[in-house]
């Protein structure tokens, strides 16, 4: 009877020590992360609880309507591989190093599903860790479900423009009856876009207006994101700051022929605009990227502006906008179908020097049809990139990525001549 009580006993103490570190380890130090909240130039406002979406409706000088809807929430910073950086000793911004920057999209209503997996995509490989803003324009009204959606996946704040009438319909020196039989003609020969008016809205639109919309005066830096595209790789470091850094102004990741269809006279435009204002030409320009023969003629390369990490302020110098309305007053964006393209491309090779334009290796981009896959295994492994390497358009003959090394003197990523 007693050795029964002993072994109770013992018993008992078992269950009061096991009692005892199942305690002690539910109630250990570790600490339970909160997400704080922070304004859009990084500074830190307090934990969610208690956040809230707050709506604010303002207008411009003009009276124009600007709705900005701020989501309000964003994660603390963290890297998912914050060792790694393809661009030297770059590493992930802190909060107090954040750029006056913010990505802009073009988009309507009915694009909401496309853009939101591309809003998806940027978030994912980059934006999470960084909260930028995000500007939406539209020359309609965004509908609220569209805002609902798109605040509800980007991590910054996003603002909601409508687009004035006068950057979204023809000028009064357009012979409306000419551009008509323009599009008509485009359509029987089977062009792209040949037939489209909004086609021809946007890209004017894209060339002379997107950077002076009232949303975006208050950025230096813009990302240029369209819907149904994709990031295939992790961006481990902030571009916007690399660019300032390395006193960037324009950037690309692919480079093609322009169709000559659509440009007939474009080059006859820039040269009267090169002869009226030689003081805006840049002296160490990429004219050779542009053209083989001195200026004589244009070669078509351009830089595929559905991307693009650029500075606002070049944009919107004199440089640029005596340059936009030159080619503007000449009418090709309606009795031609000039893309905005072509027009970022030439004045960027024209009006900066060409150390500030810069390749984004990189970066990983897909917009139908075209990939850029970066070159370089290492690269690839390195970014968690799931694209195919065979896709890659960069070496491809008609690309002019190569003809872009070649006039910088810069060496080619090892590899490349697999890429071909």
């Amino acid at each position: 009877m007693a050795t029964g009580n002993v072994r109770y006993a013992r018993y008992i103490l078992f269950a009061i020590f096991g009692i005892i570190v199942i305690y002690l380890i539910s109630t250990s130090s570790l600490p339970t992360y909160t997400e704080p909240l922070r304004d859009s130039a990084g500074k830190y406002l307090g934990n969610l609880k208690g956040a809230h979406e707050e709506t604010v409706t303002t207008t411009d000088a003009s009276g124009d309507v600007i709705t900005q809807i701020t989501t309000g929430l964003a994660a603390e910073p963290t890297s998912p591989n914050p060792q790694y950086g393809t661009h030297g000793d770059l590493t992930s911004s802190g909060p107090s190093e954040k750029m006056n920057a913010t990505f802009v999209t073009l988009a309507r209503n009915t694009d909401l599903w496309e853009i939101a997996r591309s809003i998806r995509q940027v978030e994912d490989r980059f934006n999470r860790n960084y909260h930028y803003d995000w500007v939406f324009l539209n020359d309609k009204p965004f509908d609220e479900t569209f805002k609902k959606v798109t605040s509800s996946l980007v991590s910054g704040k996003t603002h909601y423009g409508e687009i004035k009438e006068e950057h979204w319909s023809f000028p009064s020196w357009i012979d409306q009856d000419k551009a008509r039989k323009v599009r008509e003609d485009m359509a029987q020969r089977k062009i792209i876009y040949g037939d489209s008016i909004s086609y021809r809205h946007m890209c004017r639109f894209e060339s002379g207006f997107f950077f002076r919309q009232p949303l975006m005066m208050n950025y230096e830096w813009y990302w240029r994101v369209e819907p149904s595209v994709e990031l295939f790789c992790d961006v481990n470091y902030d571009p916007f700051k690399f660019m300032r850094d390395n006193k960037k102004k324009y950037s690309f990741v692919i480079s093609l022929y322009e169709y000559v269809e659509t440009i007939p006279t474009l080059w006859d435009s820039v040269k009267k605009f090169m002869k009226n204002h030689p003081e805006h030409i840049a002296k160490d320009n990429s004219l050779a990227l542009i053209s083989d023969d001195g200026g004589d003629t244009y070669n078509k390369c351009h830089f595929w502006s559905n991307f693009e990490i650029g500075n606002l302020e070049w944009l919107r110098s004199k440089q640029y906008v005596d340059f936009f309305e030159a080619l503007d007053k000449d009418g090709g964006f309606f009795y031609e179908r000039w893309g905005d393209a072509p027009v970022h491309s030439i004045g960027a090779s024209l009006l900066l020097d060409k150390s500030e334009i810069h390749f984004f290796n990189d970066i990983a981009y897909y917009h139908v049809p075209f990939t850029h896959c970066p070159t370089g295994e290492e690269t690839r492994l390195k970014l968690k990139c799931h694209c195919d390497p065979k896709n890659n358009f960069d070496w491809k003959g008609y690309s002019c990525t190569s003809r872009f090394f070649d006039l910088n003197k810069l060496e080619k990523p090892a590899g490349w001549e697999k890429e071909q």
